[in-house]
This record gives C-alpha cells, structure tokens and sequence, in this order.
C-alpha cells in the first residue's frame, strides 16, 4: 500500500512538473509574440512621424514659393504669396499651354542637336 502511495504522488508531481512545463512555454511564446507586436507598433509609429513630418515639409507655403521661383518661366505661374494659400491643394493651377506644332521632328528627336 505505501509503494502505492509513492507511486501515485511520483505520478503526480511529474504530471504538475510536465503542466507548469508545458504553461511556461505557453507564457514563453505568448510574451514572444507581445513582444513582435510592440516592436511592429513602434516601427508603425515611426513611420507615421517620418511621414507626417515629411508632409508638413512638403506643405510648407515657403516650400511652395522656392519651387515656384525656380520653375516661373517653365510652368507659367503667377507669383503667390503665403497669404494667398495655406495648404497644396489650395494652389491655383496654371493656364494650359498652347498646342504647338513640330516643325522639324529631327530636331525633337535629337534634343535640337544637328550632328
């Protein structure tokens, strides 16, 4: 009877030994993947920063004045000040260009460089 005994409690201590074995790894991977989300959130967040700082930048009225300075002869644009607009989409489009007509297609196709 007490060989029994002894066995039955070696049988259970090994069956609560291989559960908390077994809860353990559970834990284990549960944390693991916790761990893969928050790092997956915090490379998202950044992103979102980088992206709305890069957006503020591009929607800068100052931003929009320097490119209209460089480009005012190539895209016919009226001078803007920053009053005049407060976000990109506010900016008026240019008047379409007038069809021309190809003269010389060699010169279009070299760059209107002669050999």
């Amino acid at each position: 009877m007490r060989s029994l005994i002894h066995i039955v409690t070696a049988l259970a201590v090994i069956g609560l030994a291989f559960w908390a074995y077994r809860e353990n790894y559970r834990t284990q991977e549960a944390l693991a993947r916790a761990d893969a989300l928050q790092s997956d959130i915090a490379t998202t967040r950044q992103r979102l920063r980088m992206l709305g700082a890069e957006w503020a930048y591009l929607n800068r009225p100052e931003r929009l004045l320097d490119l209209v300075e460089v480009n005012f002869d190539r895209l016919g644009l009226m001078p803007l000040q920053p009053h005049q607009f407060g976000r990109i989409d506010q900016v008026s489009y240019p008047v379409a260009a007038p069809n021309l007509t190809i003269t010389n297609p060699v010169d279009v196709m070299n760059d209107g460089v002669r050999p």
